[in-house]
């Protein structure tokens, strides 16, 4: 953005990726997130206080649910910034429609900026360079990141994209937690410093810069690490496509209400 806009509110709209699934707990019992961190940034920016804050995103959501369950009590809440993730959980699914996909975050994306407020987006990291099978989510992914940047460059600048999918650090299996879809700690501070730098905020360190190597893992350690993975996260998440359950069926967001951020 070419001037760095004030903001007195903002309302976080997503799934897992923006309620911050696997950063630090807070006390209380919800994760922290990128989404907080930049909420605890621009509160900082404002003198007198006041600074309201959001956060909509449930864990599971897919792109529709997000659209019908997030984007309107959003927008309606009369927010100046609004960060909108989604359509990972439906590319991640076997047969997933990616045209629908684009409609329904078209229509999401077009009722925030109806609303006024400046729209931050975001592209997937690259799944091809760290995920197993990931080369089979590549043209979707690709897809969506096209639509994304469209819609940004229709915008008038009012709608930025936070690039996360031409950023090699997110290959670092460091950046991700144990179950190896969410980010960990390091990837949520860092997702938080891009999205300040793509509101036009000095970036105190590249958020694009490689982790210091790391040690080697012997094979016996990565074959464990596999193991468990396989037995804790990727069959439960079998389990619950199966079954047509979400890890966020019944979860109400964890800061429903535009309220005053006190972090």
């Amino acid at each position: 953005m070419e001037n760095t806009a004030t903001f007195t509110s903002y309302v976080a709209v997503g799934d897992s990726f923006t309620e911050g699934m696997c950063d630090d707990l807070l006390p209380d019992g919800h994760y922290r997130g990128w989404a907080d961190r930049v909420a605890a940034a621009l509160a900082a920016e404002q003198d007198g206080g006041g600074f309201r804050y959001a956060n909509l995103a449930v864990r599971g959501k897919l792109i529709g649910q997000i659209c019908d369950e997030q984007v309107g009590p959003a927008a309606a809440m009369g927010t100046d910034l609004v960060t909108l993730a989604g359509g990972l959980n439906d590319v991640l699914r076997p047969g997933c429609d990616i045209a629908h996909v684009r409609e329904r975050f078209g229509v999401a994306a077009r009722t925030l900026l109806a609303g006024g407020a400046t729209v931050v987006m975001f592209t997937s990291t690259d799944p091809s360079r760290r995920m197993p099978g990931g080369t089979r989510l590549l043209p979707a992914v690709l897809e969506l990141k096209a639509f994304v940047e469209g819609i940004a460059r229709d915008s008038g600048g009012r709608a930025v994209v936070v690039d996360l999918f031409s950023a090699p650090c997110f290959d670092d299996p460091r950046m991700w937690a144990e179950d190896r879809l969410h980010l960990s700690a390091e990837g949520h501070r860092r997702v938080a410093v891009a999205v300040l730098e793509a509101l036009g905020r000095p970036a105190a360190q590249d958020w694009r810069i490689p982790l210091p190597p790391a040690a080697p893992q012997s094979r016996t350690a990565k074959l464990g690490a596999d193991l468990r993975w396989l037995r804790s996260h990727l069959g439960p998440w079998i389990g619950r496509r199966l079954t047509g359950r979400s890890s966020g069926d019944g979860r109400p967001p964890k800061r429903a209400e535009l309220l005053p951020y006190e972090g």
